[in-house]
């Protein structure tokens, strides 16, 4: 199927039956995420893979009640950095040299402007940057969870503090943005699952300058 076809078939899945998602599958969603683009390919998030039992039923209230959290297979949090430190800038230049057989001081130019500028940011601008960018891979997990047939809700509905606390995100400089549920739906209890998909038009939707 094509990605149109696979973006026409997903929906924001509102109840799962616990079926579980073979880690293959996962694994996929995951390599999509870590694939994707990001500024200046810094890369600025990390992703959090649960699928243990006892930490979905504690994470269930601070996402305000939601099922999925409990029924899905795997929840994937995706936490970006809480703030942009010279190491944090440094080190994807640093594996570019040593991947590609650059010499290190290769973007020097570059890197030292790019720290400039994000450094002269308040400590909450930093953060929203690199949440954007893990919004990218976010949209590319989405797209290919629909690929592989799986079921996958995205989820904001949650408290970012709580979840942070639970999993000492603070010890690595993270702060939770979204999370994606992975399963399978339950068609019998799921109300959405036969509704229409509605989006604005194409009309509507795209602006164009000729």
């Amino acid at each position: 199927m094509s990605l149109l076809e696979d973006l026409k078939w997903r929906y924001a899945t509102k109840k799962m039956n616990g079926t579980p998602v073979a880690q293959e599958k996962v694994d996929y969603i995951l390599e999509a995420a870590r694939l994707a683009p990001t500024s200046s390919g810094l890369h600025p998030y990390r992703v959090i893979e649960i699928s243990n039992r006892e930490l979905k039923a504690k994470i269930q209230p601070i996402a305000y009640g939601q099922s999925q959290i409990v029924d899905s297979s795997h929840i994937i949090i995706f936490a970006a950095y809480d703030s942009y430190t010279k190491e944090r800038v440094e080190a994807p230049f640093a594996q570019q040299a040593e991947e590609r057989g650059l010499p290190s001081g290769f973007a020097d130019d570059y890197k030292n402007n790019l720290y400039t500028q994000l450094s002269a940011l308040s400590q909450e601008q930093q953060f929203n940057h690199a949440a954007r960018q893990a919004y990218i891979g976010f949209g590319l997990a989405v797209a290919a969870a629909a690929e592989q047939k799986i079921d996958a809700t995205p989820m904001e509905g949650f408290n970012n503090q709580q979840l942070d606390a639970l999993l000492e995100l603070d010890k690595l400089g993270l702060k939770s943005v979204t999370i994606l549920a992975l399963g399978y739906r339950d068609e019998a209890n799921d109300w959405l699952v036969n509704l229409k998909k509605v989006r604005p038009s194409h009309e509507d939707f795209i602006i164009k300058f000729n």
